[in-house]
């Protein structure tokens, strides 16, 4: 699968994806128009290794929440990322088997090199 989980509202997500120019072979699936099914958190976590990497503690629901007093569960990141995409750490990329996380220079950087080769 080559997929690419994004905010279309998100500057950062825009400039991704600019900088990256993923190929007409992946499907970008925007979150606020089209939620994240509980298949696809799944899937996401089997690349991932945990539901932690995938969420975004830097999400203003999660100062709103005062979840940063709490200790969460593997179970609790799973479902607050199906309750609102904004706990989705963006972008998400997939190709085939690998993942890539987040807006780091690294992780962008090592995501461009798996898909371009370069």
């Amino acid at each position: 699968m080559k997929k690419i989980y994004h905010l279309s509202t998100c500057d950062t997500c825009k400039r991704i994806l600019n900088e990256i120019k993923p190929p007409s072979s992946f499907i970008l699936q925007d979150i606020k128009e089209n939620a994240i099914t509980e298949e696809q958190i799944d899937e996401m976590r089997e690349l991932a290794g945990d539901y932690e990497s995938l969420f975004s503690k830097r999400a203003r629901l999660y100062k709103e929440k005062d979840l940063k007093n709490k200790v969460l569960k593997e179970d609790e990141f799973k479902n607050l990322i199906l309750e609102h995409y904004t706990f989705l750490k963006r972008p998400v990329i997939i190709d085939n088997d690998q993942i890539f996380i987040g807006n780091s220079k690294k992780t962008i950087a090592a995501a461009k090199t798996a898909i371009h080769g370069e």
